[in-house]
């Protein structure tokens, strides 16, 4: 499951196919997710979703 989402496999395509639901899976393989915050993050800054930071203080 893990080269799934690795491969940018939406969770909860991975989810049906593991017979699992969508929010067992961050948190049996939130460790074994590498590198995708850049990508999700440029996808939600094209998207115009990107939070903004909170206020320092």
């Amino acid at each position: 499951m893990t080269k799934w989402l690795n491969a940018g496999i939406p969770p909860t395509q991975v989810a049906e196919w593991a017979g699992n639901s969508v929010p067992v899976l961050p948190a049996t393989y939130a460790r074994c997710v590498e590198g995708q915050l850049p990508d999700l993050k440029r996808h939600l800054e094209a998207a115009g979703d990107l939070p903004e930071p909170p206020a320092p203080g």
